[in-house]
């Protein structure tokens, strides 16, 4: 996505998280959808959507996770979208028959477009350059599609890492409702990461393009815009394994990416009002949506105290509290962990003027 955000999800046990990280790359990765064969039961394509910019190594790791798992009648058409101004770029999709387009607009919504153009699969799916696929994505999709023929799409559940693959969080989500309470959950904090979503291709292309003209959050729009239209289903099994950016690192981006998420959510909210029973739970949707942006800089301002960046956790402190003020507030006057980076900020202050 384009967008790392987290969800809904809750910090897990070092010890689950480790149990999933090895379930996603081992024997299995959660539960069985019920009753439902991971097996397909009929041969079909799947066109997978790969957006990149100058990572090679990690395309090429991500590409291999698809071809990893290509079997059963399944046959997968690749197509990379690339923004970026590497040659080993193209030689790297080559080595995994992909198809391969220049893309000249920068952004994850132009390359993705791009290439979706070109689809001729039976289904869409998608994959980011720095993310893998585990070795049971797709199948229980494509079986819960021959399951129920009314499902436009089918998400499943994604495990979070870092950098060198270490989860830190346990797969998410844990559950997923459908219909009217799907609409809510996903205008109230949860953004389906979209390498864990399966769309059949008439679908897509009846949604149409993602919006290149947002600024983060493309993928959540164009997900809004199949829920609103068609049935989505869930498989509980982890499917992909998302690196996350390390926190803190990306302020500017956050700052850009606010006002978009705002936009998106009233593009969608304001449509489906009548999906809530009362002005209140669209005010706590609402919420819902932007608390990622408190969520970050709050963060931003614990790690950075506890470094010695004063002047950072002062600055990630005023921005959480223009998002929202009065939560911001709150926790600063009780013993929270912000209240305790705040008053380490600012005696480092105090002390570096001498006072």
């Amino acid at each position: 996505m384009a967008s790392r955000t987290r969800g809904l999800n809750e910090r897990s046990e070092p010890r689950a998280a480790a149990v999933g990280v090895r379930h996603a790359v081992g024997e299995a990765a959660g539960p069985a959808a019920p009753e439902s064969p991971e097996r397909p039961a009929k041969s079909c394509s799947v066109s997978v959507i790969v957006a990149t910019i100058d990572r090679p190594a990690l395309l090429r790791e991500a590409l291999a996770s698809i071809r990893a798992i290509e079997r059963d009648g399944v046959s997968f058409e690749i197509l990379v979208g690339d923004t970026g101004v590497l040659p080993e770029t193209a030689a790297v999709a080559a080595e995994f028959g992909a198809v391969y387009q220049k893309v000249a607009e920068q952004g994850c919504a132009p390359a993705r477009n791009a290439v979706m153009r070109l689809a001729s699969g039976d289904y869409i799916a998608f994959l980011d350059d720095d993310d893998l696929w585990t070795p049971h994505h797709i199948h229980g999709h494509l079986a819960l599609f021959n399951a129920q023929p009314d499902l436009g799409a089918v998400v499943g559940q994604v495990l979070m890492t870092d950098a060198e693959r270490r989860p830190f969080f346990e797969p998410w989500p844990r559950d997923l409702p459908s219909g009217r309470e799907l609409l809510i959950r996903m205008l109230s904090g949860y953004f389906p990461q979209v390498g864990a979503t399966v769309v059949r291709a008439d679908v897509a292309r009846a949604v149409g393009d993602m919006d290149e003209s947002l600024v983060g959050g493309t993928d959540w729009d164009w997900q809004l815009r199949i829920a609103r239209r068609y049935a989505v289903g869930f498989v509980p099994q982890t499917c992909v394994l998302f690196q996350q950016r390390a926190p803190g690192k990306f302020d500017a981006l956050q700052l850009r990416r606010m006002p978009f998420t705002r936009k998106i959510f009233f593009r969608h909210a304001l449509a489906e009002w009548r999906i809530w029973r009362s002005p209140f739970q669209f005010a706590r949707s609402y919420f819902g949506t932007v608390t990622q942006f408190f969520n970050y800089f709050v963060e931003a301002a614990i790690e950075r105290a506890k470094l010695g960046d004063s002047r950072g956790s002062m600055y990630a402190i005023g921005r959480a509290t223009v998002i929202f003020p009065t939560r911001a507030l709150r926790m600063m006057t009780r013993p929270t962990p912000l209240r305790m980076a705040l008053v380490t900020a600012l005696t480092n202050c105090l002390h570096s003027i001498g006072v």
